[in-house]
């Protein structure tokens, strides 16, 4: 301790005193020396012995930074702040030591105390600063001009950086006695921090505590993620940066983004006091972080006390339940309700007044949406059917537990935890799935548990810790092996490449890894001797009700050879999604309560009366999600092209890594698509939730939230039940905008696609907010969603593919629609007049448009709603499907008859029946029937599409101009035929080229349609 103050013990005199009282002291006086010289013993006396005893009695740490106590007269707070930023330092990987910037400090203590001073200046809440921090920066660059190691200034020049990056901190907050905080905790704007490895968060809290070290990183500043005991004193930070980066993409179908936090111990406690300690410092963690948060009153924003801001207002902070605090919400909802912060106990969701996951289920459910849907894909209905399962977890566990009690068609045949190792090689489906039931409501289990008697002939449950376990025959027969004895890893490893039909992951740890990584990558130490790789795997389908459990090069492996497998933030969002709706529920609720319409029993009454709604709502989600990576996989090598240009979009605008990410490189998506490859799920996955994520903020930055028909999607985020009584309370939703941005990303994603908004940039030029506005006038006008929950009722009773054409006629026509409603001027009015407009008018034609039809469009009418009929659907739902194709026109035959107060039905017959007259549907269908690849191919395509839809309202407006009273649509079109007899030969003669030419290309058409414009301007 001297030593680490600079001194250097000279002698040492002991005492014995006996007291009065018969007790005994020792006193040991040391003579020291000051190794750097002479020192004032006046002027550092305070400092020297109020350091001395916080240091003694372990309230301030023995290193060296102590030596700037008596080398640049510090103060030990002081040195604190200094100490904070080194252990900052060394979770970012700074490539020096602490001991190497200690010295480079006590090497210059006088640009130390500039840094000191610089800190104060800018953080100490004084109303009249004597020197400008501007001014401090420039002394402290001028005095590193005379710095003449380049370590020593990288040292130092990368403090300042952190000190300039300081937006929020405790450091100057008191108790009402007097006394400073415990803990110190900094708010950093991480995009300024040079160096961070990525992804960079947009704040970070770092929290230094003598008792204990804490990170939490935040991706916006509407953002939620756990809050975890962290096992890793050398690298937490890397460890929550990691779950950060999966909660983004998990959050994208949520109101906040993602948030990670993360703590660990300082201090070695026997394992009785350790669970105190570990509530303890949570506590202070937790407190720490809402000493810089804002707070919420009246509407109004408070800053926190004694705190300088330096960003906007920042009152959104939500933590929840992760490894190690799992049981600790209402401590955390406790700390906010002392706080007296805004969110009340939706602080953490969870704890006595929230949902519970496990009784819910909520978490394995959301995953196995995902899983029928993979096995939909295989024809297998897996509600009917059984299915052979290797599970990794224990069912004591929320996610494998409720995972492994959700279908009676499980046939558990192996699964495995960090304690023991389960085989029942022929499982009676019946049984077992009891037993499990069993096992999992005991308040705790292992695999111990499982009633021996019931497991079938070869099986049994082994310790990991036996040195080899045996293989029965039985054994060897269902994993597929000849060995007769292995060692517990060996045999885990064994069994993760079982060929079955699914493998389930509810448990912790990464199992597998792409052939491509080291075990040292992967960052799980504890499992590399049982891990494998992707491409060893053989089940068909894997399901990711736990985190982590594959890196992302796994799967992409696994994915290319075949297996169905999506994300772990794919298919366990339901556990986030759950208490997303928790939080806003209790912050709607909660603003009832404040203004006395509502008691707080009678709020938590409510919650628990909307829980089953609440399930509906979140599993829906995993539902479309489910849905969307199976369709989007569907029609992968399809579209490569398109995911490949969309892919570097997102690289060039820096909105994604691909590195980071894991996509493929320009030169592996040709390969890919040499190989007849596209992109596998876990890759579209990815492209999913950043779309999602990129289409929210766009609609935050635009007035979409304002718009009084778009706004109206904000109830669907809540239990219908409530909408009735909470509509006005849910409009003063704090917020509002955030959940109306939510919902409208979820909804066009998920109905048209993950390219959908960006092609139509790309198409049109049209933002964000002008394709949001346009999707939702479509999808609106001609009522697709409930044709979509026809068609997706029919799992099983028609083939997937003819269920995906389906769908895919429908994704066709709001995709049509949309175009159209961005090339005209209809958007700026009122949304919910235009669509009254338009929809009352499709509902008119859509039985008529059908029976005008002709020509090729005609007979793949009758083909598909023949093929449609085959597989089980009405009459009248084949029709309205097949009929989509055409029933796009609808849109220019309404705008035609309404800009000229034409007869809507007479419009109609002389649109259909003039296009066929000079044959346009043989452009349209060549067109269609283009396959071409390429930016520019695509655009010519859709500028011919525009080009004829322009030709022929131009024509029909023309022809039914020449007579307004005539009633006859026939004789409208002779007469108009008869007075263009010229033109029209000239007309049927370049057709007539065109037909009898080899190849017909695109020039050809745009000459086409030109000599067609021109004809039609001549006969007005």
């Amino acid at each position: 301790m001297l030593e680490n103050l600079d001194l250097r013990t000279d002698s040492e005199r002991s005492y014995k005193i006996t007291s009065n009282n018969k007790h005994t002291f020792f006193i040991s006086d040391f003579s020291v020396v000051y190794n750097n010289g002479m020192i004032d013993i006046h002027k550092i006396n305070d400092l020297f012995q109020d350091a001395f005893t916080h240091i003694y009695f372990n309230l301030s740490e023995n290193d060296g930074f102590n030596k700037l106590i008596l080398g640049a007269s510090l103060s030990f707070r002081e040195i604190i702040i200094l100490r904070t930023y080194a252990k900052y330092l060394r979770q970012i990987g700074f490539r020096f030591s602490q001991a190497y910037i200690e010295c480079a400090l006590t090497h210059h203590p006088d640009i130390t105390k500039q840094l000191i001073s610089l800190f104060e200046t800018l953080h100490k809440p004084v109303k009249n600063k004597r020197n400008s921090p501007q001014k401090i920066e420039d002394a402290i660059l001028k005095s590193l001009e005379s710095v003449r190691s380049l370590d020593e200034d990288k040292i130092i020049r990368q403090l300042l950086a952190l000190i300039k990056a300081t937006l929020r901190t405790n450091f100057y907050q008191t108790h009402d006695d007097g006394r400073y905080n415990e803990t110190v905790s900094i708010k950093l704007n991480s995009r300024t921090i040079p160096d961070l490895p990525l992804p960079t968060p947009l704040y970070e809290i770092f929290v230094y505590s003598t008792r204990f070290e804490g990170i939490h990183l935040r991706n916006t500043k509407v953002a939620r993620g756990g809050i975890r005991w962290s096992d890793r004193p050398e690298d937490f930070r890397t460890e929550v940066l990691g779950l950060m980066k999966a909660q983004v993409v998990k959050n994208a179908i949520i109101v906040p983004s993602g948030a990670k936090g993360g703590f660990v111990l300082k201090e070695q406690k026997t394992q009785k006091n350790i669970k105190t300690e570990v509530i303890e410092c949570y506590q202070l963690f937790i407190k720490s972080l809402l000493d810089i948060t804002d707070n919420i009153q009246n509407k109004k924003i408070i800053p926190p006390k004694n705190v300088v801001c330096y960003d906007d207002n920042d009152p959104y902070l939500v933590v929840a339940a992760d490894k190690g605090t799992a049981s600790f919400s209402d401590i955390a909802n406790n700390i906010s309700k002392e706080h007296h912060f805004w969110l009340g106990d939706a602080f953490a969701s969870g704890g006595k007044t929230g949902y519970d996951h496990k009784k819910m289920g909520i978490t394995a459910r959301g995953a196995w949406e995902s899983i029928k849907r993979h096995f939909r894909e295989l024809e297998c209905d897996i509600t009917k059917t059984d299915i052979t399962t290797i599970g990794i977890g224990d069912l004591s566990g929320d996610v494998f537990g409720n995972g492994m009690i959700y279908s009676k068609h499980i046939k558990l045949i192996a699964a495995f935890d960090h304690r023991h190792i389960f085989i029942d090689p022929n499982p009676n489906p019946d049984v077992s799935y009891k037993e499990r039931v069993r096992l999992f409501n005991l308040p705790t289990s292992s695999w111990e548990n499982y009633n021996s008697k019931l497991i079938s002939k070869g099986g049994g449950v082994f310790k990991r810790t036996e040195k080899s376990i045996s293989l029965t025959k039985e054994m060897q027969k269902i994993l597929d092996v000849n060995d007769t004895a292995v060692a517990p890893n060996d045999l885990i490893r064994i069994i993760l490449k079982a060929p079955v039909d699914l493998l389930f992951n509810g448990g912790i740890g990464t199992y597998v890894k792409g052939s491509t990584e080291s075990d040292a990558d992967v960052g799980d130490r504890s499992n590399d001797y049982c891990r494998i790789n992707g491409m060893d795997l053989r089940c068909k389908v894997v399901g990711e009700g736990g985190n982590l459990g594959f890196t992302q090069k796994g799967r992409i492996e696994y994915a290319l050879k075949g297996g169905l497998i999506n994300t772990d933030f794919i298919d366990n969002s339901a556990g986030v999604d759950c208490s997303d709706h928790e939080v806003n529920l209790k912050i709607l609720l909660d603003n009832e309560v404040k203004l006395k319409k509502l008691s707080e029993k009678k709020r938590n009454d409510i919650l628990m009366s909307v829980t089953n709604e609440v399930a509906t709502l979140v599993l829906n989600d995993n539902y479309s999600q489910a849905l969307l990576m199976s369709f989007s996989a569907h029609a992968a090598i399809k579209n490569l092209g398109l995911h490949t240009s969309y892919i570097q979009e997102l690289q060039s605008a820096g909105l994604i890594n691909r590195q980071v990410e894991c996509l493929p490189t320009d030169k592996e998506l040709l390969d890919r698509k040499a190989a007849g490859l596209s992109l596998t799920r876990p890759e579209l996955a990815v492209l999913l939730a950043y779309t999602k994520i990129i289409i929210k903020h766009e609609i935050l930055e635009s007035t979409l939230p304002e718009d009084p028909f778009l706004s109206q999607i904000l109830a669907t985020a809540f239990p219908a039940s409530l909408k009735k009584k909470y509509q006005y309370a849910m409009n003063e939703h704090s917020l509002k905008r955030d959940i109306i941005a939510t919902q409208l990303s979820n909804e066009v994603v998920n109905e048209m696609g993950i390219t959908f908004v960006y092609r139509l940039q790309i198409e049109t030029g049209a933002t964000v907010e002008e394709i949001i506005r346009a999707h939702a006038v479509s999808s609106r006008i001609f009522g697709t969603s409930e044709l979509q929950k026809t068609i997706e009722a029919l799992n099983f009773k028609i083939p997937m593919v003819d269920q995906y054409e389906m769908l895919f006629n429908i994704r066709h026509l709001i995709n049509l629609s949309t175009r159209w409603f961005l090339h005209g001027n209809h958007l700026k009015g009122d949304l919910a007049k235009l669509i009254s407009h338009y929809s009352c008018h499709i509902k008119t034609l859509a039985e008529l448009i059908p029976t005008l039809m002709s020509g090729l469009t005609k007979r793949y009418l009758t083909e598909l709603t023949e093929r449609f009929l085959k597989v089980g659907l009405p009459i009248h739902t084949a029709r309205r499907i097949a009929t989509f194709r055409a029933i796009y026109t609808s849109l220019n035959i309404i705008d035609v008859a309404t800009i000229n107060k034409f007869d809507l039905l007479k419009t109609a017959k002389v649109y259909f029946a003039s296009g066929e007259r000079i044959n346009l549907l043989w452009f349209r269908d060549q067109i269609a029937s283009d396959t071409r690849d390429g930016h520019w191919n695509t655009l010519a395509r859709l500028t011919l599409r525009d080009e004829l839809d322009i030709a022929q309202r131009q024509l029909t407006e023309s022809i039914m101009n020449k007579d307004k009273k005539e009633s006859s649509a026939t004789k409208s079109i002779d007469k108009w035929v008869n007075d263009n007899k010229r033109a029209l030969s000239r007309w049927d003669r370049l057709q007539e080229m065109l037909h009898s030419s080899a190849q017909v290309d695109y020039t050809m058409f745009f000459i086409a349609i030109r000599e067609l414009l021109s004809l039609i301007i001549t006969s007005q």
